[in-house]
């Protein structure tokens, strides 16, 4: 931190000298002009992520979840048998990054790798008894909380809209 000399010399602290400067490190009044930023549909995405994940993030406070992991756990309940490949792969995640989180899981013990019979190189992952009980609490906290939120906040119409211009980008782009 960098102080003025006219602190130095005064006995004001730092913080109190620098009050009524508009550089003083307090929120500004007038918000920043956001010009084609808030035109441009990335930006607008990102920043709706953000918002949505932050909310997510909220709800999942009591069971540790993040919205990767509570992906990961609903994936591995809905196609049993699978390998870590093909969930990592369907999530767009990257191997190292999908090696961490799953000892994450695994340490909490909500997965277990198991040595595939086919192709002893290669582990499927299963949801252990407390993955599955963790998964079921999960799953209402996100209907009742999460999703009830943005649901209230769009109407079923235009949510069913939005998940289907989302699902365009994401599979045509």
């Amino acid at each position: 931190m960098t102080v003025s000399k006219t602190a130095e010399k005064s006995s004001e602290k730092p913080a109190d000298a620098a009050k009524g400067r508009k550089d003083a490190g307090e929120p500004q009044t007038e918000a920043l002009q956001l010009g084609e930023l808030s035109e441009q549909l990335g930006y607008v995405l990102k920043r709706a992520q953000l918002k949505v994940f932050e909310n997510f993030l909220r709800c999942m406070a009591s069971l540790q979840l993040t919205p990767a992991q509570f992906s990961v756990l609903l994936l591995v309940e809905k196609n049993p048998g699978r390998n870590q490949t093909e969930i990592a792969s369907t999530l767009g995640i990257l191997r190292p990054n999908f090696v961490a989180m799953l000892d994450n899981l695994e340490s909490r013990d909500l997965c277990a790798r198991i040595r595939s019979t086919n192709d002893r190189r290669s582990h499927i992952l299963v949801l252990t008894d407390k993955g599955k009980a963790v998964l079921a609490r999960a799953k209402k906290l996100v209907a009742t909380k999460h999703e009830a939120r943005l649901n209230d906040l769009l109407g079923q119409a235009n949510r069913e809209a939005l998940i289907g211009m989302l699902s365009k980008i994401a599979n045509e782009f």
